[in-house]
């Protein structure tokens, strides 16, 4: 991704295997095209297995997950929702790091670091990296605003309602995705790009837009945005938690006569079942939000330990080593880079966890259960379908 320093900048011709280690080590190599030299892991045949079969687990585990978002949203219609477009192009960033990314990284970690695929794929991978992480971590960002004006602004926020507007929205996030991959394709901070090395540009200037960009920023409004949703709750919690109903003493002074207290009584009676209908409209709000600070919460909290240390490293990497070279131990930047892939991992379990359609959709889609989906949802959510001003569920 962005920043980071992979493979090694400098790498000499791989001699015989060693042989296998409890541990993985490391062996300084002589400075080469680029004048840095560089550490690089050397793996055992037991390591090289292990760290194959998980790095392939979670490849394969990312593309079926994606794949059932995917699936989910574009064929059942109780998710065809203008909302749940973003949970799609979610779903397709993390799908194209998976197809894309993930396995490129996973040949050159085995091998040592170095690149085997040629100098004019090297641009292509790189801008391919770049903007797919870029894209899922913006649409992120989006979804955390979406969330917020859906919650706060819910009769002045129409987008929610308008495929257009929302198709709109996911382009430009695209589109900003696709232009830090332009810089060092236009003569700006060129990528290091040799026959055993492909690497994004270290310079100090690209780095600091490029990180702040991809990562610095949206994180900042996603946590902005999850506070905000979060201060609306504790509101709603705090109305619901002290609403009451009518007090003894509005009823002194009702006259005894037996016509009066009759129709006092009627009244009453309207008042308190008026007073129930709002008491269920109010759980209902109450019940949104909650539920919204709690999914928004999750996701931004996963983001955040997936990708913030690596974009740490990254950002830091150039003051501390300067552009030459890398004083970063590999297996650090190596495990920091992989923690932030993991992050499209997760996503689609989060959404699954806390949305019941989207668990019902999964369920009968692995089962093999085509046909009988929408009747199912539909039959399910009958009930909320009878609700006053009842909104259907969106994913997020």
């Amino acid at each position: 991704m962005i920043a980071g320093s992979w493979p090694p900048r400098s790498l000499a011709k791989l001699g015989p295997s060693p042989p296998p280690s409890a541990l993985p080590t490391a062996s300084p190599l002589p400075a080469n095209d680029s004048q840095c030299g560089e550490q690089i892991l050397s793996y055992g045949n037991v390591e090289k297995v292990v760290i194959g079969a998980v790095l392939s687990l979670i490849t394969l585990l990312t593309v079926a997950g994606n794949c059932l978002v995917v699936i989910s949203v574009c064929f059942v219609k109780k998710l065809r929702q203008p909302s749940n477009y973003l949970i799609v192009s979610l779903a397709l960033a993390d799908l194209s790091v998976a197809l894309a990314v993930m396995p490129f990284v996973s040949v050159t970690d085995l091998i040592g670091g170095e690149w085997i695929f040629g100098r004019l794929f090297c641009n292509v991978f790189i801008a391919m990296d770049v903007m797919c992480c870029t894209a899922s971590i913006m649409t992120l960002c989006l979804i955390s605003i979406d969330r917020y004006l859906g919650i706060t602004r819910p009769l002045t926020y129409p987008v929610r309602q308008n495929g257009k507007c929302m198709a709109k929205m996911i382009l430009c996030v695209w589109l900003l995705s696709a232009s830090i991959t332009l810089p060092p394709l236009f003569g700006w901070a060129q990528n290091v790009n040799d026959e055993k090395v492909c690497l994004i540009s270290q310079d100090f200037g690209y780095t600091i837009y490029s990180t702040a960009v991809a990562f610095y920023i949206p994180m900042s409004v996603m946590l902005f945005m999850y506070y905000q949703i979060y201060k609306a709750a504790k509101r709603s919690a705090a109305k619901h938690k002290f609403a009451g109903f009518p007090r003894p003493e509005e009823m002194e002074g009702i006259s005894m006569n037996g016509v009066v207290k009759l129709h006092k009584e009627a009244e009453e009676c309207t008042n308190f079942s008026r007073l129930l209908k709002h008491d269920k409209k109010n759980i209902s709000i109450f019940k949104r939000e909650q539920k919204a600070a709690t999914t928004l919460g999750i996701i931004v909290g996963a983001f955040t330990v997936c990708w913030l240390p690596f974009f740490l490293l990254s950002t830091a990497r150039p003051f501390i080593c300067g552009t030459a070279c890398s004083c970063i131990p590999l297996w650090v930047e190596r495990t920091f880079l992989w923690l932030g892939y993991a992050n499209s991992l997760i996503n689609p379990f989060i959404y699954a966890f806390f949305n019941r359609d989207l668990r019902t959709t999964y369920r009968n889609l692995l089962q093999c259960r085509y046909r009988n989906i929408n009747r199912k949802l539909s039959a399910a959510g009958m009930h909320e379908a009878l609700k006053l001003a009842e909104k259907p569920e969106f994913v997020l």
